[in-house]
């Protein structure tokens, strides 16, 4: 029984040596820790996270230190929107033309609100306003462009929206009646009789015609005013005075065909017709017989026919005539940049330039009232076709 009872006091003693053996081999791979304390437990050293750098977003067109920014205000909605677009292909074909890569044209519709475009316009930056289209609204444009020292060149003939920052590229209906008159006046033509319609054009027109006449050294034996459905009636005032050897017509070239015939059957049947620049608008004027021989002042279509072959292949339409201001709005501007430090105010003094411009329409400058003075040609309605009789003069 006692060697019974020795054997399992050995394996017991031998237990207890394998124990200690095993915490010697773990105390070689661990530090030994106080009783009480516990482990310290090792961690990645603490950062600070590095703050992203967040991009700068611009409101509106991105800054662009390259180029001018140019606005153009004209009708892309509404009743007038042909045109509207008209002018804005205009502009871009002057720059695709120049190969000008200084200039950056911005469109606005002025349809949802002239005032609200200048004022988008001015807030992207644009240093310079090319239209817009009617008087009306650059009176509404005028006092926002004016607060923010932004000159506008406008596509109005009202010459009652120009000055105090405000420039008209429209042809002006006394500059053209003015050049007729002078032109009859050098054929022999003495006395004159007129028509005009109701309303300012007509007010202005009125006194343009009276005011060549006079200077010229001629007389208006009669002058009638006429409001709508009541032409037959003006005409027929006409030779009361006395007669007249030239009629002019200040309205439209549809109004002036109409016309003719009433004069013939008055008694005017000898008078030179004589017609203003609206009749240049016409595309199909010369096929317009009743008006074969009369006489009309314009702008010269050399150029603008050029211009039109190449808007109808570039655009696929015919533009609108009065398009072509806003191509020789580009070339004034770009004329004007060749001295203009970019992101500095567009330097206005220098549309007052006594030189003037030369653009599609021939040669033109502003004068002291804003208004633009232009070079106009004289043009003869003739067998079905227009032939100039008094080319415009090259300059100034």
């Amino acid at each position: 029984m006692a060697e019974a009872s020795a054997v399992p006091q050995r394996a017991s003693t031998i237990w207890r040596t394998a124990i200690v053996a095993a915490a010697l081999i773990l105390s070689g791979c661990q530090s030994v820790v106080p009783r009480g304390r516990p482990a310290p437990i090792k961690r990645p050293p603490v950062t600070r996270p590095v703050p992203v750098q967040q991009p700068v977003v611009e409101q509106g067109i991105p800054t662009d230190t390259e180029r001018h920014r140019i606005a153009l205000l004209v009708p892309l909605t509404g009743a007038n929107a042909g045109v509207g677009q008209s002018l804005a292909n205009a502009t871009q074909l002057a720059l695709l033309d120049t190969r000008n890569e200084r200039l950056r044209v911005t469109t606005y519709d002025t349809n949802t609100g002239a005032a609200a475009a200048a004022q988008r316009a001015i807030a992207d930056g644009n240093k310079l306003i090319l239209g817009p289209l009617l008087a009306a609204d650059v009176r509404a444009v005028m006092p926002v462009a004016r607060g923010a020292g932004v000159p506008v060149i406008s596509f109005s003939n009202d010459a009652g929206v120009a000055g105090n920052g405000a420039y008209l590229m429209g042809n002006l209906p006394t500059q053209s009646i003015g050049r007729v008159v002078d032109y009859a006046q050098t054929q022999g033509v003495t006395t004159f009789a007129g028509l005009v319609p109701n309303g300012l054009y007509g007010e202005r027109a009125s006194t343009g015609f009276l005011r060549a006449v006079e200077a010229g050294g001629g007389k208006v034996v009669s002058l009638q005013v006429y409001a709508q459905g009541t032409l037959a009636g003006a005409v027929g005032k006409l030779g009361q005075a006395g007669p007249y050897q030239a009629l002019l017509v200040a309205d439209n070239s549809a109004a002036a065909s109409g016309v003719v015939a009433l004069v013939r059957r008055a008694g005017g049947g000898g008078a030179h017709i004589l017609g203003t620049d609206q009749w240049n608008l016409d595309a199909a004027l010369a096929a317009k017989a009743p008006l074969n021989g009369a006489w009309f002042a314009s702008v010269s279509d050399n150029l603008y026919r050029q211009y039109a072959a190449k808007y109808r292949a570039r655009f696929g339409t015919a533009p609108f005539r009065l398009s072509s201001m806003g191509y020789d709005a580009v070339l004034l501007t770009i004329r004007i940049a060749r001295d203009w430090p970019i992101g500095r105010p567009f330097p206005e003094e220098r549309l007052r330039d006594r030189d003037g411009f030369a653009g599609l329409d021939g040669a033109f400058r502003f004068g002291r009232d804003g208004t633009a003075e232009r070079a106009l040609e004289v043009q003869e309605i003739r067998g079905g076709t227009t032939v100039v009789v008094s080319p415009a003069p090259s300059g100034f």
